[in-house]
């Protein structure tokens, strides 16, 4: 059982930044790998970035590209977002999500993970 818990979502000016932090309990972090997916009111729940077990392959939406880095620090069960110059269409309620050893081709796919946090708002006004 892994239980996940986001933080540092708020409100910010578009061009800022935000970082997310996802603490996870359970001693089997590093088995998982970790994703953040993001939902706007009246749009289905679509996928922004994820990393392998060790932390060392990533993977990101193509909107995310050159904008967010995701990293995992297995040491602190935790893995980050860290997003620069936000966009007021990144505005959304921001998970993460946990699969056990989920291969790269399955990192996209919300239904493969096994454990999801309760999210966390950003909002970037204009």
């Amino acid at each position: 059982q892994v239980q996940l818990v986001e933080s540092g979502g708020g409100l910010v000016q578009a061009g800022g930044s935000l970082r997310l932090s996802c603490a996870a309990s359970g001693r089997t972090f590093r088995s998982y790998a970790m994703g953040w997916f993001r939902q706007a009111p009246g749009k289905e729940r679509e996928f922004v970035a994820a990393i392998n077990c060790s932390g060392g392959s990533t993977y990101y939406a193509d909107f995310a590209k050159g904008r967010f880095t995701i990293s995992k620090d297995n040491a602190k069960n935790t893995v980050y977002l860290q997003m620069n110059s936000l966009k007021p269409e990144d505005t959304a309620v921001y998970f993460c999500a946990a699969g056990l050893g989920l291969l790269v081709r399955l990192w996209v796919a919300p239904h493969e993970y096994d454990y999801w946090g309760q999210g966390t708002q950003v909002t970037v006004s204009s």
